[in-house]
């Protein structure tokens, strides 16, 4: 299998979208808790489905269509949300929108959507796996680099407030184990009974 690594910006985002929406289509309980305090399956969708928008109109003239509410369809505002992304990315006038954000800088907007929002779908792709009771691997080799990358901007990133405090490490955890650690989440969280 070909790592996300591997893949161009728009590959990259197919692939991670893929896998995300296998999730959501697979999801039997959009109500069931999940390993985000406070966030139960449907709203990590929702996460994921206004965020973004809101993202790219604060550093762009790009507006997204509004899409259903998760709260109310939450596939439904996952596809929709997905669609217009993956538009943006397949649309070679993209590439010259310069997406400016007081606290990212200046980026071609595809590297921005790149950047923050294909990890982002990875990294809750396990949230929602997790929270269901579906596959929750994820490209190990992407979250060797995410773990590397992230590490070496440990102190910006927790004054962020977007990630849970560092938690415990299980021995011999392996390197997914180690990254949902270092982003706040217990990686052995399972739901509760």
């Amino acid at each position: 299998m070909t790592s996300l690594t591997e893949l161009s910006v728009v590959e990259r985002y197919r692939s991670a979208a893929d896998t995300f929406t296998d999730r959501v289509r697979g999801t039997p309980d959009w109500d069931a808790p999940s390993p985000v305090a406070q966030w139960r399956a449907r709203d990590i969708v929702g996460h994921l489905s206004t965020w973004l928008p809101a993202l790219v109109t604060s550093g762009s003239q790009v507006q997204f269509v509004p899409v259903p509410s998760a709260e109310e369809d939450p596939v439904a505002a996952w596809e929709q949300t997905d669609a217009q992304v993956r538009a943006l990315l397949e649309d070679p006038a993209s590439e010259q929108v310069v997406f400016a954000h007081e606290r990212i800088g200046e980026l071609p907007l595809p590297a921005m959507l790149d950047q923050y929002f294909t990890s982002d779908v990875v990294f809750h792709t396990w949230d929602l796996a997790r929270a269901t009771g579906q596959d929750d691997r994820l490209d190990e080799e992407f979250i060797a680099g995410a773990l590397e990358g992230m590490s070496a901007r440990a102190a910006m990133i927790r004054a962020s407030g977007q990630f849970g405090d560092q938690q415990p490490v299980p021995e011999g955890a392996s390197t997914q184990e180690r990254f949902l650690a270092f982003i706040g989440r217990d990686p052995r969280w399972t739901p509760p009974a």
